[in-house]
């Protein structure tokens, strides 16, 4: 005889898996990192587009960046690890599959966030998406052996690993293997943060004074906080973008077009002397930025939105032309060039500047100076572009740059007089990002 239970209750019904801690901004990343893969983008424009409709909090956005700024800064190594864990060595293409892995990695290889949590919030995305749901368990075990084997993971890669190899290739051609090993491990490391100082700075900012003559910041404090901003004393950038604009040699009253303006810190270099600036920059929206932050330095400077090829603003006693280019001289600062940038890229890159460089020189009066400059390693965007300019152009010469006239480390100038900043230069004081620049007269 059975004992009766009483009447059965109904199946409880299932709802919706709780998003383990931290599971949207990861979601983020690895939706952003698919964008810049597949469209190309940089990291903010990808991030912005993925947040369009769903704001995320400064915490959640701020952990993105991070993810994917290391993601993209170690992506070789994150993708041998990948292939050296996998059984066949490769991923599959599933949906956010690869990029999910990559994100995940990123955190458990070089962030300093508890590895469960990145483990967890990857499989959970992939057990929510249709496509890589069936590879949630692949996932699972593959980021959990990554995470138990990780010490044995990060010794012996070799120099170059997080760099695509035919950029890396590249850049031994141009600068020899040891110069190319120290760029490769330089762009490892957090890019420094640098101030041109256009009135005496505060001494509670910590940091110190580079051979540049930039102020290298020792505090992580926000800029806009520091002591001088909101008063114009100082703008922040990069110590080796400061020096193309010193090759100018500004003087009061002279007429200066800076081509290609935008953000306007060459332009607030020139205007702080005492020359008559005229910015040229092609995007409305970028020019606004620019107003924005001559208004803040209390600099003066007539802003001009237009394109440099059919310029007509006169004539001008110096030029400076710092060209759009590949940007493979930032890639400490925005390593998602190194994977978005083809050589293609760099050869029609190439055309425009020698079209933008032709269309300046039109512009110089006789006996001027044009410095033509690009934050670009690449010799097709740099010295090649200028021997090319000159050859076609007699009526021009170079004005080699002078280490002690000009102010600049003898160990960025080139044999032919160029400027030639590699990011490996300044090492003992950090690294800067990578630049060029020519300084060319026209015969009187």
């Amino acid at each position: 005889m059975s004992r009766w239970q009483g009447p059965k209750r109904p199946p409880k019904e299932k709802g919706p898996r709780a998003e383990p801690p931290g599971f949207r901004a990861r979601l983020v990343a690895a939706r952003a990192h698919r964008r810049v893969m597949r469209e190309r983008r940089p990291i903010d424009e990808a991030i912005a587009l993925e947040t369009k409709t769903a704001a995320l909090p400064p915490a959640d956005l701020g952990l993105v960046r991070a993810i994917l700024t290391v993601a993209f800064r170690r992506r070789g190594t994150i993708r041998a690890a990948l292939a050296s864990r996998a059984a066949t060595g490769e991923i599959a293409e599933a949906g956010p599959l690869q990029p999910l892995l990559e994100t995940a990695l990123a955190q458990i290889l070089f962030m300093d966030v508890p590895d469960h949590a990145a483990v967890d919030c990857a499989v959970e995305i992939a057990k929510r998406d249709s496509e890589a749901k069936h590879y949630a368990a692949f996932a699972n075990a593959l980021l959990r052996r990554i995470t138990a084997e990780k010490a044995e993971i990060l010794v012996g890669m070799p120099d170059g690993v997080d760099a695509p190899e035919w950029l890396f290739e590249r850049w031994k051609r141009a600068y020899g293997p040891e110069q190319a090993s120290a760029i490769a491990r330089i762009h490892q490391q957090e890019p420094p943060v640098d101030l041109t100082v256009f009135e005496s700075l505060s001494p509670e900012i910590a940091g110190r004074m580079l051979s540049t003559g930039s102020f290298r910041l020792g505090t992580e404090a926000a800029i806009s906080a520091l002591p001088g901003y909101a008063e114009g004393a100082f703008q922040v950038q990069d110590a080796a973008a400061a020096l193309p604009a010193r090759l100018v040699g500004a003087k009061p009253g002279m007429r200066i077009a800076d081509l290609c303006a935008a953000p306007g810190g060459k332009t607030a270099q020139l205007a702080a002397v005492g020359a008559t600036v005229v910015a040229v920059e092609r995007s409305a929206q970028r020019a606004e930025r620019l107003h924005e932050n001559l208004a803040r330095l209390k600099l003066p400077a007539e802003v001009i939105v237009g394109d440099v090829l059919t310029l007509e603003a006169g004539m001008f006693d110096a030029i400076l032309l710092d060209a759009p280019c590949s940007a493979t001289g930032t890639i400490r600062r925005h390593p998602e060039v190194a994977w978005t940038k083809t050589l293609t890229d760099i050869l029609a890159l190439a055309r425009q500047q020698a079209a933008m460089l032709a269309a300046a020189a039109k512009c110089l009066k006789p006996g001027g100076i044009l410095v033509y400059a690009t934050c670009s390693l690449e010799p097709e965007e740099g010295e090649r572009q200028v021997d090319a300019f000159l050859g076609a152009h007699p009526e021009f010469s170079r004005r080699p740059v002078l280490a002690e006239a000009d102010a600049i480390p003898a160990e960025m100038i080139t044999p032919a007089g160029d400027l030639r900043v590699l990011p490996s230069h300044l090492a003992s004081e950090g690294g800067a990002d990578g630049f060029y620049a020519a300084r060319l007269q026209r015969r009187a």
